[in-house]
């Protein structure tokens, strides 16, 4: 890392000069900046990218099929959500919206995590022997709880920071008001990082917030706030290790940061979106011409780390790889008691009838027949 990026001039600039590492066609830009990173970790990003953008291609085929729930695609956020991960360390802790399946995958997804789409709760409980906070679709409920976890780290003198991820969209709810508050005043050494891609479902960025900046709005709560961009999966790994290392730092300097990673989301807002009616194929277009996976190869390929077989190998091994999430996933059976396991900690009368009723009526119709029950 560059001695003047552990110096926190990373930070020591307005809201609005965006960092960035490589240019659209995978040019180095800012060599002060650039990461020194081993040939293999360089690959292994890459590799990772790759996954999320077919594991993301293979999820929405699925939905279309019938076969996965309404799925939150992630294509063109590759570059964020890698980068980003690549920076912590394995005791830090993720929690994350809907869309950043790229940072589970960088954890080492589990097969569960592909059953949680399909509808199954264990999905979210397979994730948390990774440090990843369940998935919460509230949107920005979930920020209070990892500035929570984040205070308690200090509390218990732990050296690792939470990193919660949300959407440009997400600014406009009172949890992330209440978070970001929290943590400025009791100096937690949280990361919020903002995933800014241009529209919450069909709501652009302009009608949420009258900043400038997203990241502007950390001033208003004492810490940092910066500005990166986010299809540059180099960019945004020197942003999130310069911020954890000041997280923890005993220097003065105040330990949250807000991380805006400007970027743009290639599909729906989900599967149950039509992105269509209310966006300009053509602003689409344009963003394409900044694919984080392009520029990447096109950095790696340069410097000869990357070349032909080695991406057909790493292609070989993510098909596999996705077919074995998928097998499993799919040979999975639902017990539908489960349902009643973890609505209270200790259930009520009300929930205790319920059981009993579905248990009768399993015992006497059989679960083959128990959908078509009347």
């Amino acid at each position: 890392m560059a001695k003047d990026a552990l110096e926190w001039d990373l930070f020591d600039r307005a809201p609005d000069d965006r960092v960035q590492v490589l240019d659209a066609d995978g040019t180095v830009v800012a060599p002060d900046l650039e990461p020194d990173l081993e040939a293999e970790t360089l690959r292994s990003m890459y590799r990772d990218m790759r996954f999320c953008r077919r594991f993301d291609e293979r999820m929405v085929s699925l939905q279309r099929q019938g076969r996965l729930g309404t799925y939150a695609p992630l294509a063109g956020q590759e570059g964020s959500q890698i980068g980003s991960t690549y920076a912590l360390a394995d005791e830090d802790m993720l929690s994350f919206q809907y869309r950043e399946h790229g940072a589970v995958a960088t954890r080492g997804m589990p097969w569960e995590y592909v059953l949680y789409w399909m509808g199954h709760e264990q999905g979210n409980a397979a994730i948390a022997d990774l440090n990843v906070f369940p998935l919460n679709i509230s949107i920005g409920a979930h920020i209070p709880h990892a500035v929570g976890w984040s205070w308690a780290a200090t509390l218990r003198g732990d050296e690792s920071v939470s990193v919660v991820h949300f959407g440009d969209g997400a600014t406009s709810e009172g949890d992330v008001h209440e978070g970001m508050n929290f943590a400025g005043v009791f100096d937690t050494p949280t990361l919020f990082f903002c995933n800014n891609n241009q529209w919450a479902i069909s709501i652009p960025r302009e009608r949420q917030t009258a900043s400038a900046t997203i990241a502007q709005k950390a001033t208003a709560y004492g810490f940092d706030g910066v500005q990166v961009d986010g299809m540059d999966p180099l960019a945004t790994y020197v942003v999130t290790k310069v911020a954890r290392e000041k997280a923890l730092a005993d220097d003065g300097r105040p330990a949250p940061t807000l991380i805006e990673a400007i970027q743009y989301r290639y599909g729906a807002h989900t599967t149950a979106d039509d992105p269509t009616a209310y966006r300009d194929e053509d602003d689409l277009e344009r963003w394409r011409d900044r694919d984080p996976i392009d520029r990447f190869e096109a950095y790696l390929r340069e410097r000869s780390i990357l070349d032909d077989a080695e991406i057909a190998t790493i292609e070989d091994e993510i098909e596999a790889d996705l077919e074995e999430l998928i097998t499993e996933a799919e040979a999975a059976e639902a017990d539908p008691a489960a349902m009643f396991a973890d609505v209270y900690e200790e259930p009520t009368p009300r929930l205790e009838a319920q059981r009993a009723s579905l248990a009768d009526l399993r015992e006497r119709h059989g679960d083959d027949e128990l959908l078509d029950y009347e």
